[in-house]
């Protein structure tokens, strides 16, 4: 199987971003406030604004030193693939772009993955998720998904995750499937990968219960997508809201009614749609 090999020089992240002008900054800031002389950390920011009807490349190019390349057609895997193919250097870290690193965490993740003692091959940070003045339904399913046992070990549902030269090896290019992240995660076996806890990622949920039902929907059918064409994926765990999160937290039960009823409305509307509907 191709991939690159390995080249000295800055930590390389790639951001697929598709109309995303009013957060693209607030990620592009939070990574480049850990970079520079002072802090010894040299990053390349490669930034793919694919299918964009509006200014996510200007905003993106306004800040100093990030490349940004442009495609016509929207789609995640095409762009972290373009993205892929012109950034420089080992770790290399992929991210969506409405999500903010906490201070110091690229450098905490890359120092994981290049520590001179059985390093892991790929990193995330803590998982954190904003549901900040979202609606009382959007925190309640919120309260149920932050606490499955899925996430302990996952590389999915933090919005960024690294990977070391040896990890870059273990795949050829992103599929055309969207689910991105749990297509990675299936590289790597639990003990090659880690959570560096000491550093979060901010996870914008949703902001209405309409949005989270159609991220859901997209979400779900990108994941049966790739479970349908490759082999060793991660199966879903159903009953793990139920067996894990609500029996040994009763008091969550109101939130785990609401829990269920998203999931299984995000289900149909996902068993809905095309193949091809979810390119984004």
């Amino acid at each position: 199987m191709s991939s690159p090999l390995p080249r000295p020089g800055p930590i390389g992240v790639v951001i697929a971003a598709h109309d995303e002008a009013n957060v693209i900054g607030g990620c592009l800031d939070a990574l480049l406030a850990d970079a520079g002389t002072d802090a010894g950390v040299e990053l390349d920011v490669v930034v793919v604004a694919n299918g964009c009807t509006d200014d996510t490349a200007r905003v993106a190019a306004a800040r100093p030193g990030v490349r940004v390349v442009e495609l016509a057609e929207a789609g995640k895997a095409g762009a972290l693939n373009a993205g892929d193919a012109v950034v420089r250097g080992f770790p290399r870290f992929y991210l969506d772009a409405d999500v903010v690193l906490g201070p110091g965490a690229l450098p905490a993740m890359a120092a994981a993955l290049t520590a001179p003692v059985d390093p892991p091959l790929a990193v995330t940070p803590r998982r954190e998720m904003v549901t900040t003045g979202r609606p009382l339904l959007v925190r309640a399913y919120y309260a149920i998904n932050t606490r499955l046992p899925i996430f302990a070990d996952a590389l999915f549902g933090r919005g960024v995750l690294g990977v070391s030269a040896a990890g870059r090896e273990r795949f050829d290019r992103f599929p055309a499937e969207i689910a991105d992240d749990l297509f990675l995660d299936s590289r790597f076996a639990s003990a090659e990968k880690r959570e560096v806890s000491s550093v979060a990622s901010l996870v914008q949920t949703p902001r209405t219960l309409r949005d989270l039902v159609r991220t859901l929907a997209r979400v779900r059918a990108g994941n049966a997508m790739l479970r349908a064409s490759h082999a060793g994926i991660r199966p879903s765990v159903p009953s793990s809201w139920l067996r894990d999160v609500v029996l040994p937290r009763p008091w969550l039960a109101p939130a785990a009614v609401v829990y269920v009823a998203v999931t299984i409305t995000a289900a149909l509307r996902a068993a809905r749609h095309p193949r091809g509907a979810w390119g984004r």
